[in-house]
């Protein structure tokens, strides 16, 4: 799943325009991207408040496990990554 501070009606449109079958959820008051401290509070003016793209990887019992952050908005982790990442957890 993804999330967004994006309303649910922007989210939508994305996930159609971008055939993307997996959940994006709306935080539109950023209170969960903020107490996951992902808020990209240090950027310019133009891109505060944008979340980092990232990766929480979780167990079975919903423990953060691994987290992987670009500083950048435009970059994000490849399939391969993901599952480097996750194949080195004990």
């Amino acid at each position: 799943m993804a999330i967004s501070y994006d309303s649910v009606e922007v989210l939508k449109r994305f996930a159609e325009k971008s055939q993307i079958t997996f959940p994006l959820l709306s935080d539109a008051g950023s209170r969960t991207i903020d107490a996951f401290g992902i808020r990209n509070a240090g950027a310019p003016e133009r891109w505060r408040g944008i979340p980092h793209p990232g990766t929480f990887i979780l167990d079975r019992r919903g423990v953060v496990r691994a987290k992987l952050f670009h500083e950048g908005y435009r970059q994000r982790h490849t399939s391969a990554d993901l599952v480097r990442a996750a194949s080195s957890l004990p």
